[in-house]
């Protein structure tokens, strides 16, 4: 059963496309049955603004989705099912969840959401409301690509057989009193750094010394900044600037319980799963963008000639090949890495792909892959131990996966340069390779960095925090 998309021009009245979508509903209840079932029915709606349509909406469950390297933005309102918990992810019951909704014959749906870096450490006040892992099979999704847009509502039987009048009334205000909202956003007025420089600077210094005794070979360590501004930030406004000024990267909105919000733009695959066919790939190693062609091109040079940075490179290009060949029959490497240029910075990439050697859970891949050494260290276990002592602040779902996961298909990203908004407060999250060699000064100045960057790209300036 195909989805049932209205291909004619889109209404130019509000009243028009509800009616219509409303009416499609109704004519979906009437093929529904008893049977487990589901159904997708949609309409175009011309020209919508995703971030001032979703911002409009009032009810749990707002997510927006943009793959690397696609225009299409996906902004999903309200939840037809929902597999949620907190702590530790138990990828067999996660799996078997997901499937006993997606296992059921009808339209391709798809589950968005994501989880905790690590769901062993206990909730700080950021990420209390966001739980262990929460993911969504969208009521309604708004799909966009430059001025087309269609709205789609997912029907899932029979646990919707009687859920038809409150569905229409939510689709009767879809739309109402959607505006293009303020374009400005607020000043920061003051900025908290956990942990402060002298304090990274030792935790820098402890490591290194537990290199040299042999203790491990990397761990990644993070920062976190909060920022408090002088109102309300609008978290639809920020994630919609972050699209425009980061290209090629994955971006996303995810929203507690309680409202706050978790935004980013991503330039980490961690893994897309298409049928048998797995691509992953490694990133580590970051040098800024030059303000002139000589200067851009002196970081470039100086990436792809460091040491240190290949070497960082390298842990985490072997531990996710040595993941997939447990999985796979062949596995293809780029052993030399290369350049990931993006609009602020530029990273060392290496592409791993393969062709899986039988079936596989995507929460299975997803465990044994996560966390990378990109975002933990090597060796993992100890890396991640080191992390829970040494960091005291939770990362919550910051460096852990969202994405989607679908009935044979699924992608996951790694959920860097992103932030919590939740009403005046501002929470950045950025975090640097420790290898042997690191300099505590150069790797505070490398985050300082990321954190500069992203305040920049929304439009605003350091210089203005007190």
């Amino acid at each position: 059963m195909g989805s049932k998309e209205i291909d004619t021009v889109a209404p130019t009245k509000v009243r028009e496309w509800t009616a219509t979508l409303a009416s499609a509903v109704r004519a979906a209840f009437l093929r529904g049955n008893s049977l487990p079932l589901l159904m997708r029915v949609g309409v175009p709606v011309g020209n919508v603004d995703p971030f001032a349509w979703l911002s409009s909406m009032q009810g749990p469950d707002r997510i927006i989705w943009q793959a690397r390297h696609h225009n299409k933005i996906r902004a999903m309102f309200g939840s037809a099912a929902v597999i949620a918990g907190d702590g530790r992810v138990d990828s067999s019951i996660l799996t078997s969840e997901i499937d006993r909704f997606l296992s059921r014959p009808g339209d391709e749906m798809r589950f968005f959401g994501g989880t905790r870096f690590d769901g062993s450490c206990e909730s700080d006040e950021v990420w209390r409301a966001f739980g262990g892992y929460r993911f969504v099979l969208p009521r309604f999704e708004l799909h966009t690509r430059g001025p087309n847009a269609q709205i789609y509502c997912n029907l899932v039987f029979p646990e919707d057989s009687e859920n038809l009048d409150s569905i229409l009334k939510v689709i009767a205000r879809l739309n109402q009193g959607v505006e293009e909202f303020e374009e400005g956003l607020s000043t920061p007025v003051t900025r908290n750094d956990i942990p402060d420089k002298n304090e990274w600077v030792e935790r820098i210094q402890w490591a290194l010394g537990m290199f040299s005794r042999d203790q491990f070979e990397k761990v990644v360590l993070a920062r976190r900044t909060d920022f408090k501004f002088s109102a309300p930030i609008n978290p639809f406004l920020l994630l919609k600037r972050l699209v425009g000024a980061t290209p090629n990267c994955f971006h996303f909105y995810l929203e507690s319980d309680q409202g706050a919000a978790f935004v980013g733009a991503s330039p980490e695959r961690l893994f897309y799963r298409n049928g048998l066919q797995i691509d992953s790939e490694a990133v580590a190693g970051t040098r800024p963008r030059g303000k002139t062609e000589d200067v851009d091109e002196e970081y470039r040079a100086s990436l792809l000639s460091s040491e240190k940075d290949r070497r960082e490179h390298a842990y985490v290009r072997d531990t996710i090949e040595s993941v997939l060949r447990a999985y796979c029959d062949s596995v293809t490497v780029d052993h030399e890495a290369s350049e990931m240029r993006l609009a602020q910075g530029r990273h060392l990439v290496s592409r791993i792909s393969g062709v899986l050697s039988k079936p596989v859970s995507n929460f299975d891949l997803l465990e044994d892959l996560h966390p990378t050494p990109a975002v933990g260290g090597h060796p993992t276990d100890l890396a991640v131990s080191v992390i829970r002592d040494v960091e005291k602040f939770d990362r919550g779902w910051y460096a852990g996966p969202v994405g989607w996961v679908g009935r044979d298909s699924a992608e996951f990203a790694v959920a860097l340069r992103c932030g919590v908004v939740d009403r005046e407060r501002l929470s950045l999250f950025s975090g640097a390779g420790i290898v042997e060699g690191s300099q505590p000064e150069l790797e505070w100045e490398e985050i300082e960095q990321k954190i500069v960057d992203f305040i920049n790209v929304i439009g605003l300036e350091l210089r203005n925090t007190k």
